[in-house]
């Protein structure tokens, strides 16, 4: 159960260094450009996070007017899962422990490495399906 009456929603993968924050900087955004930047509180976490901001994870999201470049990755807890109460996996790599009353849900997110896809062209088609997902959530948690 979240601890606050504002929800929130947690973003997991398993660096906290590309997805996660990219999926968190995308929601913020949908909830500014809403008009509704307080409705929703956003976290974002790692199973086992890494050191830095993925630099390409980074430049895509700058395109789109998104800045995460001052963020760092931050370790998963239970209690982070708590206070959101609303968690999101991204990716099939990440696995989160079973907390009771927590909703989690799983984005199998496009992983355009598999069909030779990479670099730059790679991040900006993973931005572009996490933040289809993104606009959808916002959706569901606001109205």
């Amino acid at each position: 159960m979240s601890t606050s009456s504002t929800p929130g929603v947690l973003f997991i993968c398993v660096q906290n260094g590309g997805k996660s924050q990219m999926a968190a900087g995308l929601f913020k955004m949908e909830l500014t450009e809403a008009g509704k930047h307080d409705a929703v509180r956003v976290t974002s976490a790692g199973t086992k996070a890494g050191q830095s901001i993925n630099i390409l994870s980074a430049e895509v999201l700058a395109e789109v007017g998104v800045d995460i470049t001052s963020n760092s990755p931050t370790q998963l807890t239970e209690e982070a899962m708590v206070r959101a109460g609303h968690v999101v996996v991204l990716g099939s790599e990440a696995q989160v422990p079973d907390v009771e009353g927590i909703t989690v849900e799983r984005w199998e997110t496009d992983e355009p490495s598999l069909r030779g896809i990479e670099g730059r062209e790679r991040m900006e088609l993973v931005r572009d399906d996490i933040h289809a997902r993104v606009k959808e959530l916002a959706s569901r948690l606001t109205s």
